[in-house]
């Protein structure tokens, strides 16, 4: 488990990881509403030449980041308002997965078994109002992980 004391830790989180972040991969970010989320997704976006604010894509629900904007490839995508895993079959997310790397919030929206190569990062809100956060780790993300 990681402690993020708070935003800006979340923030940093973010930045350690998109500098380990490949095309193809998948990072699911879980966790409750007001849990540090968008935060995290925002350091990576940060960290990968995003200069403006990142929206949050909870009524979009994918926004895109292409260089020269960004180093990567990024879609930013939230699931918070899918109801049923069928739904996100018209994103077309396992397509994009080929050349992009998929910031996703809310992925249990779509089951736990979904994207079995995905780091799963699940953030819970810690007594001191920090957060906790935990990572199911895959093997295809082992030598990147620990990140800090």
């Amino acid at each position: 488990m990681i402690h993020l004391p708070d935003e800006a830790a979340q923030h940093a989180f973010g930045m350690a990881l998109a500098r380990v972040l490949r095309r193809g991969d998948v990072v699911a970010l879980s966790g409750p509403l007001g849990a540090g989320k968008t935060s995290i997704a925002r350091g990576v976006l940060a960290a990968l030449g995003l200069t403006g604010e990142a929206p949050s894509p909870s009524f979009a629900i994918v926004q895109p980041y292409d260089p020269p904007e960004v180093r990567l490839p990024v879609l930013h995508v939230d699931l918070y308002r899918i109801e049923h895993p069928d739904e996100a079959d018209e994103l077309g997310l396992d397509d994009a997965r080929d050349d992009e790397v998929l910031l996703v919030e809310w992925p249990e929206r779509l089951g736990d078994d979904a994207w079995d190569d995905a780091l799963w990062l699940t953030l819970t809100f810690a007594d001191d109002g920090g957060r906790d956060l935990t990572a199911r780790v895959p093997t295809a993300w082992e030598a990147r992980w620990p990140l800090i």
